[in-house]
């Protein structure tokens, strides 16, 4: 007879996720996941099959979280500007216990290129989460807050890179400083 397990799965998945977010996935080694979770590596492997599992299991968790608390933005009655300060602000002034940068964000430059599954989810979630941006700016066109000439599909897309690109400069060490500057002149682009 199995024994029970004597874990929690999902606290296992958000330490993971804090390890891979912190060192990316091809550096996180099986014993970093054993000392992150708590787990022997027959547990690990018993539980999640795989490193690549456990990595995708945490990959979606760190991205439904982030997604809602955009759409929970992006939905509300805030002005246009207003809502995308909101989302930019999040990589001016990050949870200081959070790893510099953002896994998804990571995980495109890291494995993008040569995982075709995880490209692929990547980009099902980028579409997600720009046709929520473009609709939020094409309304703030149309109500008056935002020029009207101004293309709501090429606005969304300059508002992720940018904040993909803020993400990136933190985790190479930019300071608050910069990243503010980088945001203000990119909230001057709407």
């Amino acid at each position: 007879m199995a024994r029970p397990r004597q874990f929690d799965e999902d606290r296992a998945v958000e330490a993971a996720m804090r390890a891979f977010w912190a060192a990316g996935y091809e550096a996180t080694s099986t014993e970093d996941l054993c000392a992150a979770t708590g787990l022997g590596r027959s547990s690990v492997y018993n539980t999640f099959r795989s490193k690549r599992d456990l990595f995708g299991r945490a990959l979606r968790r760190y991205a439904e979280a982030k997604d809602a608390d955009t759409m929970e933005v992006l939905e509300s009655d805030l002005p246009t500007r207003e809502k995308v300060r909101t989302l930019m602000w999040r990589a001016v002034e990050p949870d200081p216990d959070d790893p510099a940068g953002c896994l998804v964000v990571n995980s495109l430059v890291e494995l993008g290129p040569r995982d075709p599954e995880t490209a692929a989810w990547l980009r099902r979630n980028y579409d997600l989460r720009f046709e929520a941006l473009r609709a939020a700016i094409d309304r703030g066109r149309r109500s008056g807050e935002i020029d009207p000439g101004k293309d709501p599909a090429a606005l969304a897309h300059f508002v992720i890179a940018t904040i993909g690109g803020m993400r990136v400069a933190a985790r190479g060490g930019a300071g608050r400083d910069v990243l503010e500057a980088i945001a203000r002149t990119a909230l001057d682009a709407l």
